[in-house]
């Protein structure tokens, strides 16, 4: 499993910290928290589409891009980081944002992430919620090609094989820490949404025969698409490595999608909770679309005895907390 044969950009500050949440942990009363801190990324506030990105820009520039285009919802983390990419390597930069929670809040419609997107100089379209994106992501390059520009097509949040690259790199960082650290690591946790992050670790843990199992908490989807999703893009991943499709197996998949709540981005109440614990016991900012989420259900879990009060869970923190600003009155803020 050598990636060092794909084009890749160094952008993020790797490796990312893998630490105790050990306040959290006695709050709790066990198992024994830890969290890889890939909110640290460094790009533009960090996040896990940084790994992503470093594989996705290079393939990008290798084909002679000028620009990039790619989608996501208002409050995409991932609109962002490619924003942020693009500014970085001298890239146009156009992002089509869906509106997915009808949301006409100026907080949410104009702050967090959208903020961002316009520091780093993206062009922003937007378009209503049930949009295929893909297409109308299509349609603007061929547009700009008929223009005389050179794009290259990222889509939502940067999955597909070449960007769950980046997780499979990933698992590698993960599966050395732990051995310098002489860790077991029983479980991993984190917030799976467009599958990428999930499809590039579990093909990376697999493939390293680590024997550690990966539970996403579903943000968007139902369980069942939810992990064919993964599975598909994770089959997909293996091809694109050299191994065998069957490599990857429907039992290497697992999606708990519980807490979804009414809908992508829309608050739930145990997300909420969620957020506030964390910045209480641990000084860690989560966000409210996918982290708060999935740390919802980590400790949703933890009480319904799902792990074992000695094991060892990490939980991968795929950054965002800037789209907290776009939730004012969700944290009591707003006014």
């Amino acid at each position: 499993m050598n990636l060092g044969r794909f084009p890749r950009i160094r952008l993020g500050h790797l490796p990312t910290p893998l630490e105790p949440m050990e306040r959290l942990t006695r709050h709790l009363g066990g198992p024994r928290l830890w969290i890889k801190r890939d909110d640290c990324t460094g790009l533009s506030t960090g996040g896990n589409k940084t790994r992503k990105l470093e594989f996705l820009v290079a393939e990008a520039l290798a084909q002679g891009a000028d620009t990039v285009i790619t989608q996501g919802a208002t409050q995409s983390n991932h609109a962002r980081q490619t924003a942020a990419a693009a500014a970085r390597l001298g890239l146009a930069c156009h992002i089509l944002l869906e509106d997915r929670t009808g949301s006409t809040d100026p907080a949410y419609t104009r702050s967090g992430n959208v903020l961002l997107d316009r520091l780093h100089g993206a062009g922003i379209s937007h378009r209503a919620g049930g949009a295929d994106m893909q297409a109308e992501m299509e349609a603007l390059a061929a547009e700009l090609r008929a223009a005389g520009r050179r794009p290259y097509v990222i889509p939502g949040g940067g999955s597909n094989p070449v960007g769950a690259l980046g997780y499979v790199n990933a698992a590698l960082e993960l599966v050395n820490q732990a051995a310098e650290a002489g860790l077991r690591i029983d479980h991993v946790v984190h917030a799976t949404g467009s599958a990428g992050t999930q499809a590039g670790l579990v093909t990376g843990l697999v493939a390293l025969n680590s024997g550690i199992p990966v539970l996403g908490i579903g943000v968007r989807a139902p369980r069942e698409r939810q992990e064919a999703n993964v599975l598909a893009l994770a089959r997909r991943t293996a091809a694109h490595l050299g191994l065998p499709e069957e490599t990857l197996r429907a039992e290497h998949v697992v999606a708990n999608c519980d807490y979804v709540g009414q809908g992508y981005g829309v608050p739930t109440e145990g997300m909420v909770e969620a957020v506030r614990l964390l910045a209480e016991q641990e000084g860690i900012l989560l966000d409210p679309v996918y982290s708060g989420k999935g740390m919802a259900g980590l400790i949703d879990l933890i009480g319904k005895g799902h792990f074992g009060r000695d094991e060892n869970v990490v939980f991968l923190h795929t950054g965002g907390a800037v789209g907290l600003f776009g939730y004012p009155a969700t944290f009591g803020a707003a006014g």
